[in-house]
């Protein structure tokens, strides 16, 4: 399936998926999606990518090694658990702060902090295993 159609399509449909993965990500805690999701729909658009241009494509546009990428996920995570130990309230409680950047109130939380974890963990671990899949394939 490795097409002319295919091999231009492939590069604006991943960007559409990645936009969108990040777009159900910032809506997901109070709304149908989240890090998990958003996650699936990121990993599957590089999956998209890499049938169409090859593995060694897709490792060039990640920049770092997808497990790199799913243990920062797993560190955000933890930190999201752990930042409520240092204030004293149960674990896993979310904490809120309220930034004006350019004069315009930003709410930002532990849990978008552990729902970006989430997403980077499914992200590199989904992505990890999809190449490492296409790579044996290949050989």
């Amino acid at each position: 399936m490795n097409t002319l159609i295919f091999r231009t399509v492939a590069p604006f449909l991943t960007a559409l998926m990645l936009f969108f993965s990040v777009f159900v990500l910032l809506r997901g805690h109070n709304e149908p999606g989240g890090g998990f999701i958003g996650g699936l729909i990121a990993a599957s658009g590089l999956a998209v990518y890499g049938i169409a241009r090859g593995v060694s494509a897709v490792r060039r546009a990640l920049f770092f090694h997808p497990l790199s990428i799913a243990g920062a996920g797993l560190l955000l995570s933890t930190m999201a658990g752990l930042l409520s130990i240092f204030f004293a309230v149960p674990f896993m409680t979310g904490l809120w702060i309220y930034p004006k950047p350019f004069g315009v109130e930003v709410p930002l939380s532990s849990v978008l902090l552990f729902d970006v974890g989430v997403y980077l963990v499914v992200l590199g671990a989904i992505t990890s295993i999809a190449l490492a899949l296409e790579e044996k394939e290949v050989e």
